[in-house]
C-alpha cells in the first residue's frame, strides 16, 4: 500500500530536481519542463513531504535514502533554520546541491523502476 507513495514521491522529486534539464529529452521534454517548473513552485513543501515519507514509510532502503536526500535539497530554505542542527544541514545541503542533477536522475529512474516493478 505504501510503496506507491514512495514511487510517486521519487518521480515528483526527480522532476523538480531536474527542472532545468528536462528540455533536453526529445519529443516530450518541453512538456515535462513545463510540469517541472510548475511543481518547482511547491519545492519546499514537496521537499518536506519527501523527507517525512522517506523517514516514515517502510520501503526499500535505497528509495528511502533518495527521498531524504532529494527532500533535503528541495527544502533547504526551511530545514536550515532548525535550531541546533540548521548550520550543519546547510553545509550538507550545499555539498549535495552540487550533485542535484545526478540525484534527480537517480530519483526519477528509481521512481519509474519501482512503479513498473
Amino acid at each position: 500500500m505504501d510503496e506507491w507513495v514512495v514511487d510517486l514521491m521519487l518521480i515528483i522529486s526527480g522532476l523538480v530536481l531536474l527542472s532545468g534539464s528536462l528540455y533536453l529529452i526529445p519529443a516530450m521534454g518541453k512538456y515535462l519542463e513545463k510540469m517541472a517548473k510548475w511543481l518547482s513552485g511547491f519545492q519546499a513543501i514537496i521537499g518536506i513531504v519527501a523527507i517525512v515519507v522517506g523517514i516514515i514509510v517502510d520501503a526499500d532502503l535505497l528509495a528511502r535514502l533518495m527521498l531524504i536526500v532529494a527532500g533535503l535539497i528541495m527544502a533547504a530554505s526551511i530545514v536550515t533554520v532548525l535550531p541546533a542542527v540548521g548550520k550543519y544541514i546547510a553545509k550538507l545541503v550545499k555539498f549535495l546541491g552540487a550533485f542535484q542533477t545526478i540525484i534527480g536522475i537517480i530519483a526519477l529512474v528509481l521512481g519509474i523502476w519501482y512503479l513498473i516493478d
